[in-house]
């Protein structure tokens, strides 16, 4: 669903000693930052989502077995929160993980000890590939109020294929120091001192394999733990068997078949003395096109196959098959026999919840009587279209002290019901958004426009509220690429990104309302990239790569996107800038050749200017100082800040700080001329948010060790309105704003 920072960090040292680092309480609100011994000095500001509602992939949800209204809930790139039954909200666990653990905002798996309800393990790393670094486990004795963590020697993939199975972490329910963890290329890790170290598990029999799923869950049933296994190929086991702690066996009787099965999830009805397991034909949640559900008897060891509808076929007769896979279940702690199950990957008919009564003798699909309101988050209308009751659906939960408070998680919000009818998305708190490009309009009713991953463009007449309007429309967009403002014409933005009816569109409002380009290049369908806009909203200057990294030629246009026209004098690939104050000026960046380019005749040609600068990183970040002319910033990443003040004839180094990875501006402090300067960077070894007041002479620490947010070295930008507003892009944790306190 997101795609990982483009910045490739080594994260975490190897090794299974525990180290203990512990979040501030308050994890929204005011805070005074810490200050390391070789930074700059601190501010205290308060820091808050501006709501979007969600828009992420909700991978797990889990009711505490023994503490009403309590709850947690996963996401795949955005951390792991707590819901309140008291305050109807979600509340962020994670936001203290830093810059160097990035990695660490993917949530693999968690687990509660249902003796002991403040007890609360998670664990996180977000990508298996060796420049992701390795894994740990978060430990909480106060709900995820503070946490003591321990690195692991191992890689996990909350953003991978596979993402919605499980739970992989597990307390032993026969003895609470023990926990199991499943991995999925290093087989079952198993823990005796309550999670502070980690070790292979003796005696399970199956072999992992580099690019397979390996453990895909892991569920106590009585005495007896079951740990599905991810990488069978139809005729081996995919689901084993301790009742000691040490003997694994395959399940006698399990399903099988001559095409590889993957658990997906597993629930135990004690009552009834049943397991119930969700299978499909791949891990999902893409990819799925076939699946079921069984019921085994854990006093016979009887296996029953009590899947809803089986998938395949066409839903009318002539339409596109109804392919589909079965991913969560939970029952009800309650009454014996009632469950529920989703099914994942459904597009023909769409994705729905099964509900039994009866064991899985006979069910009902919730979808058919469901009232869906989404009124607190428009955007899930997905423009033109209705809201869908859901589509990759991976997991569901019901309450164990209310059989109607059922939950499920889908790839962009979290829905809920209290009567099994009325469903509304029951998200505040958590938002999950990738976010890739800002603008704080100087004028309008919006402070704030966004672009985002997987929800488009986004106008924030509230930042309390999710925006009123919903994604942007005509076209909609799936991912933005691009976000721009006319300097000197604010109601003039365009924006660019993937689409399935065009690539690229105009407001004449600020922002409000879109129209798309009357024509596009050929290369915007499969390659959109960034655009800009020049002063006066004259001149428009699009770039194209594609997903796959491939630069191509910038095209540009003087008509308001009616013809393109290709600029060969352009760096292929590069971010143009707009120059604020002068309309024939733009500037674009080489980072092959570590030059400025720049053009004096709107955009039809570029030449190179300074040269000898840092390259060798596409990511480097090339911005204009507002309402001046030629005053440009360049953050290096590790390579630090440069600053030119002759349109790019020249670059000095500035040597307030040491590494800077995003810059941008906001109203100037009262009695200066320049305007404040915001930043992601350091000034000695702590990467942190700061402010400038005097143009990047000193610097200010604006965030906390409790508001790190991991990796947010895509966007920044100030209001330039309200001194002191900074809005910040994060890869997983939507907009964050700070102001100070």
């Amino acid at each position: 669903m997101h795609t990982p920072p483009l910045s490739r960090r080594a994260v975490l040292a190897a090794g299974t000693a525990a180290t203990t680092l512990t979040a501030l309480p308050v994890l929204q609100g005011t805070a005074r930052a810490a200050e390391s011994t070789d930074g700059p000095a601190s501010a205290a500001y308060r820091w808050r989502n501006a709501v979007m509602g969600g828009t992420g992939f909700v991978t797990g949800i889990l009711f505490h077995p023994s503490v009403r209204g309590l709850a947690y809930a996963r996401t795949d790139i955005g951390g792991a929160y707590r819901w309140d039954d008291r305050t109807a909200r979600w509340t962020p666990l994670t936001d203290h993980l830093g810059w160097d653990d990035w990695n660490l905002l993917g949530v693999e798996a968690m687990a509660v000890d249902p003796a002991h309800p403040d007890r609360l393990y998670l664990a996180l790393g977000t990508y298996t590939q060796p420049w992701a670094g390795n894994g740990a486990v978060l430990r909480s004795e106060d709900r995820g109020a503070t946490w003591a963590r321990t690195d692991l020697t191992v890689r996990l993939g909350a953003n991978e294929d596979g993402r919605g199975t499980g739970e992989r972490l597990l307390v032993d329910p026969r003895d609470s120091d023990t926990l199991w963890l499943g991995t999925r290329h290093d087989g079952l890790l198993k823990s005796t001192d309550r999670g502070a170290t980690w070790a292979p598990a003796t005696g399970f029999p199956a072999t992992p394999s580099a690019t397979g799923q390996g453990v895909t869950l892991l569920v106590a049933a009585g005495r007896a733990l079951y740990a599905g296994w991810g990488d069978g190929d139809g005729t081996t086991p995919n689901l084993y068997r301790t009742t000691d702690g040490t003997t694994w066996q395959a399940v006698p009787g399990q399903p099988g078949g001559t095409a590889a099965r993957v658990p997906i999830r597993a629930a135990h009805d004690r009552c009834a003395h049943r397991l119930y397991v969700t299978y499909a034909d791949a891990p999902g949640p893409n990819g799925q096109t076939d699946g079921s559900v069984h019921r085994l008897c854990l006093l016979s060891g009887r296996w029953t196959d009590v899947t809803p509808v089986e998938p395949g076929g066409t839903t009318d007769g002539e339409g596109p098959a109804d392919t589909f896979g079965y991913g969560g279940v939970a029952v009800d702690a309650r009454r014996p026999g009632t469950l529920v199950v989703s099914t994942n990957n459904r597009w023909a008919a769409q994705d729905t919840v099964f509900r039994s009564t009866d064991g899985g003798r006979t069910w009902r699909s919730l979808k058919d009587t469901a009232v869906l309101d989404v009124s607190e988050t428009p955007y899930l209308n997905w423009g033109a279209d209705a809201p869908k009751f859901g589509w990759w659906i991976q997991t569901v939960a019901v309450d164990p002290y209310d059989s109607r408070n059922v939950l499920y998680g889908t790839g962009a919000t979290v829905y809920g019901t209290r009567d099994l009818t009325h469903w509304a998305p029951r998200i505040r708190g958590l938002e999950e958004t990738s976010v890739r490009q800002l603008i704080s309009p100087p004028t309008g009713t919006a402070h704030l426009i966004s672009g985002n991953g997987d929800v488009g463009v986004m106008y924030h007449e509230s930042l309390t509220a999710s925006p009123a309007r919903g994604m942007a429309t005509d076209p909609v967009f799936g991912s933005a690429t691009g976000l721009a403002q006319a300097a000197a014409k604010p109601s003039y933005v365009v924006r660019t990104g993937w689409g399935d009816h065009g690539n690229g569109a105009f407001s004449t409002d600020g922002g409000q309302t879109w129209s798309p380009f009357p024509a596009q290049p050929a290369l915007a369908s499969d390659a959109p990239g960034p655009i800009a806009v020049n002063a006066d909203g004259s001149v428009l200057l699009w770039v194209f790569v594609h997903w796959d990294g491939t630069r191509y030629p910038a095209h540009r246009s003087a008509d308001n996107g009616a013809t393109w026209t290709e600029v060969p004098t352009f760096p292929k690939g590069a971010t143009p800038v707009a120059d604020p104050a002068d309309p024939a000026r733009f500037y674009a960046y080489d980072t092959d050749t570590g030059s400025l380019l720049a053009s004096t005749d709107g955009g039809l040609t570029f030449t190179a200017r300074a040269t000898g600068l840092p390259s060798g990183d596409t990511q480097f970040k090339l911005v204009a100082a507002p309402g001046r002319t030629g005053d440009l910033w360049l953050s290096t990443k590790g390579n630090g800040l440069y600053r030119s003040t002759d349109g790019g004839a020249a670059f000095t180094k500035v040597d307030s700080c040491r590494a800077s990875y995003t810059l941008g501006f906001g109203k100037a402090a009262d009695g200066t001329d320049y305007p404040a300067v915001y930043q992601v960077g350091s000034t000695g070894t702590v990467t942190a948010v700061h402010r400038s007041d005097d143009g990047a002479k000193t610097w200010t620490r604006i965030n906390d060790d409790a508001h790190q947010w991991g990796w947010t070295g895509e966007t920044i930008t100030g209001d330039p309105r309200v001194y002191g507003r900074v809005y910040l892009a994060t890869n997983g944790r939507g907009v964050q704003y700070g102001e100070p306190a």
